[in-house]
């Protein structure tokens, strides 16, 4: 995958998303300002402020991920 497809999927209506690896592994982008992108190098942060940096050659797919508005979630419907 190469990096202007990352920079599509983050332009318009943004929505979570996690990076899915060649090894399997699944990196989450909650909001945009969690990537950043370089031509040779993806670093995706996570909400405690760790880093993965990737390389794009690595990176084989996006997987949607449901977004949790305001850190709340829908109550459950019994």
């Amino acid at each position: 995958m190469n990096v202007e497809q990352i920079r599509r999927r983050l332009s318009g209506g943004f929505k979570p998303f996690a990076l899915v690896t060649s090894s399997g592994d699944k990196f989450v982008v909650p909001h945009p300002e969690f990537i950043m992108l370089h031509p040779r190098t993806v670093v995706v942060m996570d909400k405690d402020g760790y880093a993965a940096v990737l390389d794009p050659l690595h990176i084989v797919g996006f997987q949607d991920v449901r977004g949790v508005k305001n850190g709340r979630q829908k109550p459950r419907r019994r």
